[in-house]
């Protein structure tokens, strides 16, 4: 099973900005983390991060042709605007896992609005690095046929 994390516009900054709501661990912490998860699985796993819109997009369309078998997704301050990433998700058909560290449905009116939500088969929000742990799994069982509700 192959799984692509991306991350989208500031993550990389994660541990300096808003640790209020993101907490003190770095985005290192998180790919360190994720590694160990996904070799306790039996998963194998490849990172992406970018702050441009365009190459997020080119990373779910290369990761048609690199076979992958999931995406977890954090697409950042992107969730709520780019209607590109969504046309990019349902293009390539593959298992999409939305997550957010923080609990997005609780903080500013403008993040309420998700629409690459709409191309994803869960979305996981306010489990910190967590988050992107649950949605290895869920990709995982759900190729394996035993994921329940996504939702």
């Amino acid at each position: 099973m192959k799984i692509l994390v991306m991350n989208g516009p500031n993550l990389n900054m994660l541990g300096i900005r808003e640790p209020a709501h993101y907490g003190r661990e770095t985005y290192e912490d998180l790919l360190a983390l994720i590694r160990r998860h996904a070799e306790e699985t039996g998963v194998e796993v490849s990172f992406f991060q970018s702050n441009h819109e365009g190459a997020l997009v080119d990373a779910i369309q290369q990761a048609y042709f690199d076979k992958v078998d999931g995406i977890v997704i954090n697409p950042g301050a992107y969730t709520h605007t780019s209607v590109a990433l969504l046309d990019a998700v349902k293009s390539v058909s593959i298992p999409t896992v939305e997550v957010h560290i923080s609990k997005v449905e609780e903080r500013e009116d403008f993040r309420q609005v998700s629409y690459i939500r709409l191309a994803c088969v869960k979305t996981i929000t306010g489990k910190g690095f967590a988050g992107y742990l649950e949605g290895m799994d869920f990709l995982k069982a759900l190729a394996e046929g035993e994921a329940g509700d996504g939702c």
